[in-house]
């Protein structure tokens, strides 16, 4: 049985004065049983206070902690934790295989983690290591937690901004993405113009003054624009060009619709004028250039979207500029109505639209973080809790490093 001990003491990595006292088994089933190893420290051992000194054991506390499991048996850790007197005051010490607080071992948290890291669903990876799912988010929620305290965001002069949603209807978060690093530096719940307030907050805090952000990158949300203009007055607010070519393919899908209420010979051909031309089929193809030549009006539209595309493809914000006032009086001149609207849109947004030259920055990087945003979020059949969602966010794309502190147990 001492041998049994020492191998066990050696599998668990304990340091003295820690020992371990007892090691009992029950049968739970045929295939699986509990293990329950019981701890000890030696007589006369003294532990550290905060500053360091050796302070006798004043008395101890019972505790338990889940273990990961030994083969296929439930493993739980035992021990009576010594409480000290220090400056006065009588404290728990803290035990070098659990977090204080915690009901499990810091290596059955790190195995969560683990879990969680490989794409489980959290519900999931809670049937897998046999607890209850709050209590796996009680873990995972601390370690992002810690890890976001520790996260250094020195280096931050470009942000793209954008909301994604928490759950159906009108629930949102917005994002805020170091586009330099590819990284979620903060997440809020809803979309209004203080979100931007408390990202300035977040950074102040991080030891980041916000004349150290030169761009901002949004889509031409009414509150972002005010929330930028009020917390980071120094910035120049990028219209992400994603976005804006999203509002005018919606003014060619409108012109469409009004096309086909009076032509049938439009049914059926939504995409064809939605796709790139490098994406259509030959029959595709064939159908677009044979609709556009019936259509004068459609074929005007076409060819305007597709000429808007040049704007980003000169070398000079001035010429760019020059482009685009031009693609807006071309606008005019067709009559086609449906594009009116987004031309008003690009004379309110005018700086913001060209400032695209001094850094060329768009939110693409978000786009591709919201993809997996919502892919965990499928994976989970959503979640229940918005906290939850949020730490799962930054989990997935805030650059976190987590270093459990488990060299002893």
């Amino acid at each position: 049985m001492e041998n049994s001990k020492k191998l066990m003491e050696l599998a668990l990595q304990l340091e003295a004065p820690w020992y371990i006292k007892q090691v009992d088994f029950t049968p739970i089933g045929k295939t699986r049983g509990r293990l329950d190893i019981y701890l000890d420290f030696k007589t006369g051992a003294k532990f550290p206070d905060e500053s360091g000194g050796l302070c006798p054991v004043h008395d101890t506390k019972e505790k338990t902690w889940r273990h990961l499991d030994f083969f296929q048996h439930d493993c739980y850790l035992h021990a009576r934790v010594p409480r000290i007197r220090t400056a006065g005051k009588v404290r728990l010490i803290a035990v070098p295989w659990a977090r204080p607080e915690s009901g499990f071992t810091l290596l059955f948290e790190a195995f969560a983690m683990a879990l969680i890291e490989c794409e489980m669903p959290v519900a999931r990876a809670a049937g897998t290591l046999r607890i209850q799912a709050p209590r796996l988010w009680r873990i995972f929620s601390y370690w992002v937690g810690r890890a976001l305290g520790e996260k250094e965001l020195s280096g931050i002069t470009k942000i793209g901004m954008d909301e994604t949603s928490f759950k159906r209807g009108h629930e949102y978060v917005t994002l805020s993405v170091d586009l330099d690093k590819r990284r979620v530096v903060h997440v809020v719940p809803g979309k209004d113009e203080t979100t931007v307030a408390q990202l300035r907050n977040h950074l102040e805090t991080k030891g980041i003054s916000p004349d150290e952000i030169s761009h901002f990158s949004i889509d031409m949300s009414p509150a972002l624009i005010g929330g930028i203009r009020k917390a980071f007055p120094q910035s120049a607010v990028v219209f992400d060009r994603f976005h804006i070519k999203k509002l005018l393919n919606e003014r060619m899908d409108r012109l469409r619709k009004l096309e086909r209420r009076e032509h049938e010979e439009l049914k059926g051909l939504k995409y064809v004028f939605l796709k790139k031309q490098k994406d259509l089929k030959d029959a595709e193809k064939h159908a677009k250039f044979e609709m556009m030549e019936l259509f004068p009006k459609l074929g005007e539209g076409v060819r305007l979207v597709e000429l808007f595309d040049d704007f980003y493809a000169f070398n000079d914000k001035e010429q760019a500029a020059a482009f685009l006032a031009w693609w807006c009086d071309q606008v005019e001149d067709s009559g086609i109505f449906p594009f009116r609207k987004f031309i008003n849109t690009v004379r309110a947004h005018w700086s913001g639209i060209v400032n695209w030259y001094d850094d060329k920055i768009s939110n693409g990087t978000l786009e591709g973080i919201n993809s997996k945003i919502q892919l965990a979020k499928k994976r989970a059949r959503g979640f229940r809790n918005i906290e939850n969602f949020i730490n799962m966010i930054y989990f997935i794309a805030g650059d976190l490093d987590f270093n459990y502190p488990i060299k002893t147990l």
